[in-house]
């Protein structure tokens, strides 16, 4: 009352008046009794009412209606109001029961599988959507018990709980509660409902109307995201489906309208159908279950099969098959190499068009009535589109003799399947501008023969990453009409994934109800030199040990690094200025310096192996390198720590000019070290480095002093040992999900990036908090970062960028906490707000020109599709602090994005663009793919040749990513408006946060970064900037051009003897791993200038020039060398590659040829 005395005054005076009986009681489970004034009626009658309203319950409300009857005299006094529990047992019709009662109900050997809701939906009478759920568990066999708590986090609950686990073992566990127990990024223990060791099933009731669930191409709303899904995976929950949503009722009694939940039959339905899934899989013996495991293969290559990002996918596949027969399951026949894995599959049915052949009685098939059957089950939605566009299956090219051809080998109870094509390479002229293509029918047929005729229990996706959870269809809350649903249906999905890639991850797990089973990142080690860099940096030390020695000597040394430099293409890397050689041998010597320390990858993680000896000791000092975002002595970096311990003071290993000359003390542990000079600061890092191994071989016995002591005891106790368990626990997790048992939930990230925490492997990880993003952490990087773009940009044109374009995914934002939201902010000069205590984000605030030091810089930011469903409240953000600068009066010049929108605005008039008016359309600058889509549309264009010209990416691009987002819109088609804004564009950026993996590793980097550079430069005339944002460390962003982190990525990893003789280690997969390399270096000489004719020379010669590399990857992955072959050829017919060697494509040739009729 206190916060309404005026309106309580005057109705007290109505009924002191001889009005109506007034009864005013608290709307909290406590009395209040500064309210018993306010009414005419006793104060024992007004507590009785309260009473029934507070414990609430459809039975309660009846009673506290005939009591308001019976306070005025029109019926009979009714009973008490009845009292719910914190916690308890509910059945439908029932209501709140006791665990005795229950037990009467529960049929005898059925597996028992709790349903968890709020004690509040049963006192609003709102629980039809458990009643629903209860019934179609028993439909399937399962005694489903509805339990209603509090919370998941009050004792009485927690206390129920457990006492109901006890005396009923569950199958599983089905949770309705929002939120999480445990707190991201901390280490929690079990929670109470994963106690039983099974999983746990994430049901949403949805705060959305089933209208606009079924309109919407996200599905659930961005309070639903951050409630049912992203919280709930903090502790290991697997998302199922939205079940029900809030629909409006009219109540006779009260004449009012209120709110309930509705549920929906076929989602009910789906939930039980996935309950009973795992339910099968734990209670089937285990020789007897069937087991699916599917490999992905993109391009669709024969040299390109079991893709999986850092992993050798094929020997992962063997050591997982090893321990599943040890541990008592069916695979008889299985192969015990990777080669022999890899040459069954290569002998039958592959996803290779060109290989299509007559039918054989070995092949896997389906045969056309048992697809009929199937397909017969679709949703006519889907029905429609799959004939409207691929035609009748018959007319599929994987059919054959009156069956679908499946790509797949059985070895008894298990199946090695080859996961199917999306169906780009069947018509791709017609299908590349299509974001949101249906797949083929021979693409529903694998995943029906899995489900029906093999009757798989579970299937294993081995590695990142497939291609199932980015068919089209809704974000979150799949219908049936949703692609990953109509192939996978309820079938169990267990995913071994890399730990750096929560993005990725998280799409398994919210379309395809995927759990996740983290696995290692490649070993870490350093570059180091080779062949001409090598040679370089000999004359370079002997140039500068014969300064003011023999003038005549340094005269010739000089001539031959400048022409040893020019012979490899490294003038045209650094722009050397030939007038000026000091500062050319100054930039040789520290791009040589950056070079020796650059991280890569030391060939594949093989999952269930944690790395041993050297590629042990290279990880852990990598890790160890960069700081923890603690405060403790042991979170230092441990080469920052080796250097306060060896007293040199204010020389910091991670941040300084590795080609300045070194002038202060030389250590005598350092000396020790290395026999090569010391003369720069290169040199002493190197030294720091090397010391840094040493001393973590020692297992941090013989530190240098107490500060690297701290970090070496951490090393030792904490970060040595996760490692060390990280393989065996990945193989347990993968044996614990099949057994339909719980996977421990963990957190995700780059362990080389200040995440150790993300050790031990073989968990089901979990992304972040999107409230906190970005983080304050990740403001300060941002703010850094957009101030060196500016700058770096100023020192190229001499002139601030008015317009820059950037593409961010969720991924990298989910690893680093919103970097790339925050620098796009720091660019237009608006700030993130976050909450104290909380650090949730409450808004922005403009940023003063004087305080943002530069003028502001436009910025069209292009998301992934990914992006898009991960970050829908950032993206109103960002929307609502560029329409915030926009509106601002400012000169011109500082704020191009005032002037930009004006001019958009007078130009469209009062028009309208694709619908919207024009102020809406004038300050848009958030594009990405269409709603329900995912991708940018260049990869279809590479890999099946079907370009001519930049103009055709930048088609393409505008086709998949004209869709504008922001103030709550989910995708309005805008290509025009893209179009516009690209056309003002003056430079290209996309960011990267780590090193354990870099631009050829993947096809989005030039698809994204690619696709906007040949974008702007077909509608500009010219061609913008492009710039690599570096932020692997994040105290230092550094911004390179496109062509200078090709070269360094080229020199330091692709062609580097290190990194392939790493790669050869594992066989078809390193092979792989070359000819992908190959692929996107060929993506971005297509769609840009920044790959020269030197870094194809470097490949060629590395891989094909090279005897012992070309003959490995013939006998290892024998397509994979024709595949070499062909795109260096490619890149020699379209004009975008001139060889050195004058014999190249003639050789080239013979490989294709030979290779070709070998593989006939």
């Amino acid at each position: 009352v206190g916060y309404w005395p005026h309106g309580t005054d005057r109705l007290r005076a109505l009924a002191r008046g001889g009005g109506p009986l007034l009864v005013v009681v608290p709307g909290e489970d406590r009395w209040d009794t500064t309210v018993e004034a306010c009414s005419t009626a006793p104060v024992e009658e007004c507590r009785r009412l309260w009473r029934y309203l507070v414990e609430g319950g459809a039975e309660n409300a009846d009673r506290a209606l005939a009591f308001m009857d019976h306070l005025i005299d029109r019926g009979p006094r009714p009973a008490e109001a009845i009292i719910l529990d914190k916690a308890g047992c509910y059945w439908p019709g029932k209501g709140a029961v006791s665990l005795d009662a229950i037990a009467a109900r529960v049929g005898a050997g059925l597996p028992v599988a709790p349903i968890v809701f709020y004690r509040s939906i049963l006192q609003g009478g709102s629980t039809a959507p458990i009643d629903a759920l209860a019934e179609a568990l028993a439909a399937e066999g399962i005694a489903g018990l509805p339990v209603f708590v509090t919370s998941l986090k009050d004792r009485d609950g927690e206390a129920f709980l457990d006492r109901l686990f006890r005396r009923f073992a569950p199958a599983l566990v089905l949770n309705t509660t929002a939120f999480s127990v445990s707190t991201v990024g901390t280490e929690g223990g079990a929670t109470v409902l994963d106690r039983p060791g099974r999983p746990v099933l994430q049901v949403v009731l949805a705060g959305s109307s089933e209208e606009a669930w079924r309109e919407s191409t996200r599905g659930l709303l961005p309070h639903d995201l951050i409630m049912n899904v992203v919280l709930p995976e903090v502790d290991g929950r697997v998302l199922t489906r939205a079940v029900s949503f809030k629909a409006e009722r009219f109540d006779r009694a009260t004449a009012s309208r209120t709110t309930t939940y509705r549920p929906v039959a076929d989602r009910i339905a789906f939930v039980a159908g996935q309950a009973a899934a795992w339910v099968r899989l734990a209670r089937r013996p285990v020789g007897e279950r069937r087991i699916a495991l599917v490999l992905s293969n993109y391009p669709n290559r024969d040299g390109r099969i079991a893709n999986g990002v850092g992993l050798d996918t094929p020997e992962s596949a063997v050591r997982l098959a090893v321990a599943m027969s040890e541990a008592g399951y069916d695979l008889a026949g299985f192969p015990p190499t990777s080669a022999g894995l890899m040459a069954a599959l290569l002998a039958g049915r592959t996803n290779a068009l060109g290989r299509l052949a007559t039918a054989t009685s070995s092949e896997i098939a389906l045969p056309l009535e048992g697809y009929a059957a199937f397909f017969a089950g679709l949703a006519a939605p889907v029905r429609d589109a799959l004939t409207v566009r691929w035609g009748l299956p018959e007319n599929d090219p994987f059919f054959a003799d009156g069956a679908f051809r499946i790509a797949a080998h059985r070895f008894g109870n298990a199946v090695v399947g080859i996961q199917p094509s999306r169906g780009y390479d069947i018509d791709p002229k017609a299908t590349y501008h299509d974001p949101d293509l249906v797949p083929p029918h021979h693409y529903l047929a694998f995943y029906a023969w899995l489900r029906g005729s093999f009757a798989a229990d579970a299937v294993v996706h081995l590695g990142k990453h497939g291609n199932l959870e980015w068919l089209p269809g809704k974000a979150l809350g799949l219908s049936a009409a949703c692609w990953p649903e109509v192939a996978l249906g309820t079938t169990p999905l267990i995913y071994p994934f890399i730990v750096n890639d929560p993005g990725e991850g998280a799409q398994a797990k919210r379309r395809a109800s995927a759990v996740i089973v983290d696995h290692l990142t490649p070993a870490m080690t350093r570059a180091e030199i080779h062949g001409a860099l090598a040679e370089l940096e000999t004359l370079i030390d002997e140039y500068y040990l014969a300064a003011g020695v023999d003038p005549r000597r340094r005269a010739y040394l000089q001539g031959e690094i400048i022409a040893t430099a020019q012979r490899h293409g490294l003038d045209r890397d650094l722009g050397l200025d030939r007038q000026d050689s000091g500062a050319a041998l100054r930039s040789l010597d520290a791009h040589l310096c950056e070079l020796k320390e650059m991280q890569i990858r030391d060939g594949l993680h093989i999952l269930g192996a944690s790395p041993e000896s050297r590629q042990r000791i290279d990880t852990l000092v990598a890790i160890a390198r960069v700081p923890r975002s603690g405060t403790r002595p042991a979170d230092r970096s441990l080469h920052r720590a080796i250097a306060a311990d060896l007293d040199l003071d204010g020389f910091d290993p991670l941040d300084c000019d590795m080609a300045a000359e070194w002038t202060a003390a030389r250590p005598a542990r350092l000396a020790a070290v290395s026999d090569a000079p010391w003369r720069t600061a290169g040199d002493t890092v190197e030294r720091i480095e090397a010391l840094a191994a040493m001393l973590v071989e020692e297992a941090g016995d013989e530190a240098q002093g107490p500060q690297s002591a701290a970090v070496l005891g951490w090393i030792r106790d904490q970060l040595a040992p996760a490692l060390d368990r990280s393989g065996e626990a990945e193989i347990t997790a993968v044996l614990a999900a099949l057994d339909g048992r719980f996977v421990r939930p963990g957190p995700s990230g780059a362990p080389t990036r200040g995440r150790p925490d993300v050790l031990p492997t073989g968990r089901n990880f979990y992304s972040v908090d999107v409230r906190a993003v970005p983080t304050e952490a990740a403001w300060a990087l941002g703010r850094q970062a957009a101030d060196a773009l500016a700058l770096r940009y100023f020192q190229d044109e001499g002139e601030w960028p008015r317009s820059i374009a950037m593409s961010a995914w969720a991924t990298s934002n989910m690893r680093t906490g919103g970097d790339d939201i925050a620098e796009a902010m720091a660019l237009i000069g608006a700030k993130p707000v976050w909450e104290a205590g909380t650090g949730r984000i409450t808004g922005f605030a403009v940023m003063p020109l004087a305080e943002l030091g530069r003028p502001r810089i436009d910025v069209t930011f292009k998301i992934s599709g990914m992006f898009r469903d991960a970050f829908p409240t950032q993206i109103d953000l960002l929307d609502s602090a560029v329409r915030a600068v926009a509106r601002l009066v400012e000169d011109e010049g500082a704020n191009p994005i005032a002037a930009a929108a004006r001019a958009t605005e007078a130009a469209l008039g009062r028009q309208a663009l694709a619908g919207d008016p024009a102020a809406w359309a004038a300050a848009s600058r958030i594009f990405g793919a269409k709603p329900g889509a995912y991708g940018a549309g260049m990869q279809a264009l590479i890999d099946e040749g079907i370009w001519d010209e930049r103009a055709d990416f930048a088609g393409a691009f505008l086709a998949w990513g004209g869709f504008a987002y922001g103030g709550g819109d989910q995708g309005r088609e805008a290509k025009a408006l893209l179009a516009e804004r690209l056309r003002a564009v003056d430079a290209v950026l996309h960011n990267q946060d780590n090193r354990e993996h870099d631009i050829l590793d993947s096809d989005d980097y030039y698809q994204f970064q690619g696709g906007l550079a040949a974008t702007v430069e077909t509608l500009k005339g010219v061609a913008p900037r492009i710039y690599h944002g570096d932020h692997a460390r994040p105290e230092k962003p550094l911004v390179r051009t496109l062509s200078d982190e090709i070269a360094r990525v080229v020199r330091g990893r692709a062609a580097n003897p290190k990194w392939i003789a790493g790669v050869m280690r594992h066989g078809y997969k390193g092979a792989f791993e070359m000819a992908a390399t190959v692929d996107y270096l060929f993506a971005y000489a297509a769609m840009t200038d920044a790959v020269g004719n030197h870094h194809f020379d470097q490949l060629f010669d590395a891989y094909i020039a090279d005897d012992r590399v070309r003959g490995f990857i013939a006998e290892a992955n024998p397509p994979a060398l024709r595949e070499i072959a062909a795109r260096f050829r490619e890149a020699i017919d379209r004009g975008l590659w001139s060889p050195r060697s004058n014999s190249a494509y003639d050789r080239l040739s013979a490989l294709v040829a030979v290779e070709k009729e070998a593989a006939e």
